[in-house]
């Protein structure tokens, strides 16, 4: 459970985090023309940095390519250190975040190019099904706007609550219509529900988060979010401005690769899905 001086911790780590690069912003370009030095990425440690660092290791060097990956555990700095000129790019987001991130925070962070999807997941340490959920239980759901409506439509499309007709990629729970189990939501930082875990009776969790845990989507979850048709594949994104930056095209290719796609399906056996 999240409680007040975790959240202090929080902002205060994600502060120190942005004065850290804005103090070093040398080592990132900052400017569409300045296409020197390494392409600094910034990314979630599982699996983006994971998948980035393999494209350091086996394909960088042979494409010309000298890459440098910032890790981040949250869904802030990233895209504020992008649109800074901190970092050069990074690759953590899907794009309902990144348009109400935009919309939110008048940044200018556009994608660049797909490469995977993390199905989302309900987890609980207390129960081994969706319907076992006793009536009252909690749930916690991430409080971002885009996770927390695609988590509720997680558990809409697998009987657990119903929204409303016009409930979208903001949904919260106002938008449920019916609820048999009586279910209540918690909602905390994306990054603390796998957290949360021992404090509620369940959790929707982002495949990013779950994998960092050692939970195995595919095995693990109670629900699974379907890979059909799902519009939250991650990607690679910069400032716009900078699509055009050669280190990054090159970054693009490699992302795409044959070998990347292998790298994706070896290592994470379906709980990432390589979506090119």
């Amino acid at each position: 459970m999240r409680n007040t001086a975790k959240l202090s911790t929080a902002v205060l780590a994600a502060g120190a985090l942005t004065f850290g690069l804005s103090a070093c912003g040398s080592s990132g370009s900052g400017s569409a023309s300045d296409t020197s030095g390494p392409l600094v990425v910034a990314a979630s440690p599982t699996p983006h940095a994971e998948i980035l660092n393999y494209v350091k290791e086996h394909l960088a060097k042979k494409a010309g390519l000298d890459l440098e990956v910032k890790e981040f555990q949250d869904y802030i700095v990233p895209n504020t250190a992008t649109e800074d000129g901190s970092v050069d790019a990074n690759y953590f987001q899907n794009q309902p975040y990144l348009d109400d991130f935009n919309k939110k925070r008048g940044t200018h962070i556009v994608p660049v190019v797909t490469v995977h999807l993390e199905p989302l997941g309900l987890y609980s340490h207390k129960v081994k099904s969706a319907d076992a959920l006793k009536s009252g239980a909690t749930v916690a759901v991430p409080n971002d706007a885009v996770n927390e409506a695609r988590s509720l439509k997680l558990l809409a499309a697998n009987g657990l609550i119903t929204l409303n007709d016009g409930a979208g990629s903001e949904a919260t729970p106002r938008d449920i219509t019916k609820n048999p189990k009586n279910l209540k939501f918690k909602e905390v930082e994306a990054a603390q529900t796998v957290r949360s875990l021992d404090d509620v009776d369940a959790a929707v969790v982002n495949g990013n988060y779950a994998i960092s845990a050692d939970l195995k989507p595919t095995k693990d979850a109670l629900v699974l979010e379907s890979a059909k048709n799902s519009p939250y594949g991650n990607f690679l994104a910069v400032k716009d401005g900078n699509q055009d930056d050669p280190r990054v095209k090159k970054l693009a290719k490699l992302l795409t690769s044959p070998e990347v796609k292998k790298f994706i399906e070896d290592k994470y056996a379906g709980s990432v899905i390589a979506s090119f």
